[in-house]
């Protein structure tokens, strides 16, 4: 079961990465870099916050406090002049192969172990899931800014407005997901 729940976490971790991937390549650098008023994050800036995240969290996962010395969380909220599209994927990219270099290399007995995030004991499946919703908030805010910014051009993400039934036909080959023959027994 412990295996099973370390691949699930890395199936789900590559999913969200995709899915902000695919959110921040339907806008352009401008808007990359445009927060949504005075008070709130850039995509880029949430995207350069996720990556310092990742880098403490995951660096020695096991054996440090996920909150590293060195890590100047402040900063990850500034945008710095030489800052480009290029500069914040790849340190995204860096982010996101320590989270998954640091699971891959977690095995089934680690799940129970105990690490520290901020001095705070957690075991290493607490730690885990308290990074992944961590994640899955971020990655939602870039989405939803990159949808406000491409506006009619957005391709969706998931499924379409309108076309929910066309997709439930799609996973089954039968209308709404279900065999011929029993439509008359749903609700």
């Amino acid at each position: 079961m412990e295996q099973q729940y370390l691949d699930d976490c890395l199936r789900q971790l590559r999913k969200l990465k995709g899915l902000a991937e695919k959110a921040a390549a339907q806008i352009g650098d401008e808007h990359l870099f445009t927060p949504p008023d005075a008070q709130g994050n850039s995509i880029a800036i949430i995207m350069k916050h996720m990556a310092g995240n990742m880098r403490s969290r995951w660096t020695d996962f096991l054996t440090s406090d996920g909150e590293k010395p060195a890590r100047n969380r402040d900063s990850e909220f500034i945008q710095e002049p030489n800052e480009t599209r290029d500069v914040v994927m790849a340190r995204w990219e860096e982010g996101w192969r320590r989270t998954f270099d640091a699971i891959t290399a977690l095995r089934p007995g680690d799940v129970d172990r105990t690490v520290t995030v901020r001095g705070e004991r957690h075991s290493v499946l607490e730690a885990i899931n308290r990074q992944m919703t961590h994640y899955a908030m971020h990655v939602g805010q870039i989405v939803l800014l990159a949808r406000h910014y491409a506006g009619p051009s957005w391709q969706s993400l998931s499924i379409p407005r309108g076309q929910s039934k066309t997709y439930d036909v799609s996973k089954s080959g039968e209308p709404y997901g279900i065999p011929t023959g029993e439509q008359s027994r749903t609700p």
